[in-house]
């Protein structure tokens, strides 16, 4: 009898401190989403949302922590401004690129200028940031109009190279006027390019602001009139499902690329992004804005992404390149163009 008591007492004590602990982590864990939420200043309608969201966080959370303890991992993963957001929220909210249809495009893609480039022709690296031919890093915010930055990125770029000098050009221009694509809902870069030809270029930021919107009318005149400097003469798509030929490219100019999104590309937070869990169902839109190779021999694109500095490196992402896959991990040799000046 006196044994089954002390059994008794023995697995009650440790159902309490269970308990207790599950408690604890519990209270933990809502402390730690009271903090995520003053960082990024996140507000809720009610109780009911906040639980809501609370347990959205919670699996993010367990998501980040599972990976990042699996370890043999060349990138870890971070709890960001997207820790309470779903899958489908999040790519409804964040991301925005949409696969063309060749046929809709006013342009054949039946040349490469830099087909031609040889291995003596391309540097082992290259960071345009250093060139002077990136801006700083932007914020789509909840508009899916990522294919607008990363298209006014590599105009940026490529008008740096030309002129020799940096300027901030507008989104919010070829969100309001860029025919066939459908401003926060998607679009591609291809479209942007063949509104800046017409346009005969493109406005400034501080002329035509970002406004996270796109129920704005368009405007090509006045203050808003375009930049004469970002002029372009046209666009070419790289070669598909090559990243030989998009290190030529890349290593003369940033190149706009389309991308798959995928849950650990939305948790990154540093190192060579590998890409087990994607495949090359494209939904967003980037710039490559260089390449190299870590010190293990890694070799890797930079990337530019439009999602602020909160996110990844400090808004870029270092993703894997030369691999097996001919499309590049996460898709990001199938669907890569460029402006021309």
């Amino acid at each position: 009898m006196s044994f089954a008591i002390i059994l008794f007492l023995i697995l009650g004590t440790w159902a309490f401190s269970q308990g207790m602990s599950r408690k604890l982590h519990e209270a933990a864990l809502i402390d730690m989403h009271e903090q995520w939420m003053a960082q990024y200043e996140r507000t809720y309608a009610d109780n009911a949302e906040k639980e809501m969201r609370f347990e959205i966080f919670k699996n993010n959370l367990n998501y980040v922590e599972k990976f990042n303890k699996e370890g043999n991992r060349t990138y870890k993963l971070g709890i960001n401004k997207f820790a309470d957001l779903t899958k489908e929220e999040f790519l409804s909210y964040f991301t925005g690129f949409k696969m063309p249809i060749r046929s809709s495009l006013s342009r054949e893609y039946n040349s490469f200028m830099y087909e031609n480039l040889t291995a003596t022709d391309i540097p082992t690296s290259v960071d345009w940031r250093n060139q002077g031919a990136v801006t700083d890093i932007k914020d789509q915010h909840r508009c899916g109009c990522c294919w607008a930055f990363s298209a006014v990125a590599a105009v940026e770029g490529i008008t740096q190279i030309k002129t020799g000098n940096l300027v901030s050009l507008s989104e919010q221009q070829l969100v309001d006027c860029t025919n066939g694509n459908q401003g926060c809902n998607g679009g591609i870069m291809e479209k942007a390019f063949e509104f800046i030809i017409q346009n005969k270029g493109v406005a400034t930021e501080a002329s035509y602001p970002y406004q996270e919107r796109d129920d704005l009318a368009c405007q090509t005149a006045g203050n808003n009139a375009v930049d004469s400097n970002t002029q372009i003469t046209g666009y070419e798509q790289v070669p598909a499902s090559n990243e030989e030929a998009l290190l030529k490219a890349v290593s003369v100019q940033p190149v706009s690329v389309g991308i798959e999104a995928s849950e650990s590309f939305k948790m990154y937070k540093t190192g060579v992004f590998s890409g087990e869990d994607c495949g090359r169902t494209l939904n967003h839109a980037v710039t490559i804005v260089g390449y190299g190779t870590t010190d293990d021999g890694t070799k890797y694109w930079l990337v530019k992404n439009s999602w602020g500095k909160s996110w990844g490196e400090n808004g870029y992402m270092k993703i894997m390149r030369d691999v097996e896959s001919t499309e590049g991990v996460c898709g990001i040799a199938t669907q890569a163009s460029y402006p021309t000046a």
